[in-house]
């Protein structure tokens, strides 16, 4: 029997490109010898993205005055990748596969009524082995504000609030799925349900990913909105302090190490002071030794025994 598999990944704004690289097949080369870059003319997108996904991103909390805190920890973005085996789609054919993921983009766009207009891309993958799809959207909650009046929020955590979050959506998923005439089984809790980590490599991409995310340059902020300006020259400035105070806490510590260099400098001269004094010292006893031992005949092997014992009894 095959499964209904859905599988979801939340990203940054520093991944969000090499994200869009991959799905859109915008790179030149991939390490995943699955695909076929012959047959990537195949693919297709139900919902075609006409830009980057960040600067649809922005595009999107300006048009919709979406109310967000963005910082280099925000999630920006979800992304389903939703597909079965490879015997499934072989088997229901062509036409059949092409409804499959409709239905799945349907439910996605109606899931936690999110709305079809926060989902950026939905785009089909034909040129690997297994047929999937990849569905980025922004995780837009609606509430209201102290208020009460009615407002959208982009914030992943409350969008994926609960610990049975992942099992609302596999329950929701399998339900809509099966509903639709599609005779799949529900993914096991803890096996099929989630595609294994080298699959999943190998379906996203993983390493071509990492790349472009590591060769992304950061570019300016196109909006005119000044809230979302103001919220990211907010970021900036706790960035800079961030920089500041460690800088501050740099100098500091470079301070107490030129301090212990100059306080071990000095302990080494006062070290050499003492050890000439120490043999002077000697040099004075030794000679007193031989002044006594002239002067009364006195073994001096005996008059340092005497001595010795008598600066003991002093210690004691």
């Amino acid at each position: 029997m095959s499964y209904a598999i859905i599988r979801n990944a939340n990203y940054k704004k520093e991944n969000l490109a090499g994200l869009y690289k991959h799905n859109e097949r915008k790179n030149t080369n991939y390490s995943n010898k699955e695909i076929n870059k012959n047959n990537s003319i195949k693919n297709y997108s139900i919902k075609q993205c006409t830009t980057t996904y960040l600067k649809a991103i922005y595009e999107l909390i300006e048009k919709n005055n979406l109310k967000c805190r963005i910082t280099s920890y925000t999630n920006l973005a979800c992304e389903f990748i939703i597909t079965s085996d490879k015997e499934f789609f072989e088997r229901i054919g062509e036409e059949e596969t092409k409804r499959y993921f409709q239905v799945a983009y349907n439910f996605v766009a109606g899931y936690k009524n999110l709305g079809e207009q926060y989902i950026l891309s939905a785009k089909v993958h034909l040129d690997e082995s297994t047929p999937h799809l990849h569905i980025v959207f922004m995780p837009i909650i609606h509430t209201r504000d102290k208020s009460g009046n009615k407002i959208d929020k982009l914030a992943c955590s409350e969008y994926w609030k609960g610990k049975d979050s992942y099992k609302q959506l596999q329950d929701n998923f399998y339900k809509y799925i099966t509903n639709n005439g599609f005779d799949l089984e529900r993914g096991k809790e803890r096996e099929i349900e989630h595609l294994t980590t080298e699959k999943l490599k190998q379906i996203t991409n993983y390493d071509n990913i990492k790349y472009e995310m590591e060769q992304e340059q950061v570019q300016p902020l196109n909006t005119k909105n000044i809230d979302l300006i103001l919220t990211q020259n907010q970021e900036l400035i706790k960035y800079v302090n961030k920089l500041k105070l460690h800088l501050s806490k740099s100098y500091s510590t470079i301070g107490t190490i030129e301090k212990l260099k100059n306080e071990n400098t000095n302990l080494q001269y006062e070290n050499e002071q003492l050890k000439k004094e120490n043999s002077k010292l000697k040099n004075y006893i030794n000679k007193t030794f031989e002044v006594v031992k002239s002067l009364f005949d006195f073994p001096i092997d005996v008059f340092k025994r005497l001595v010795d014992n008598f600066t003991k009894s002093f210690e004691k």
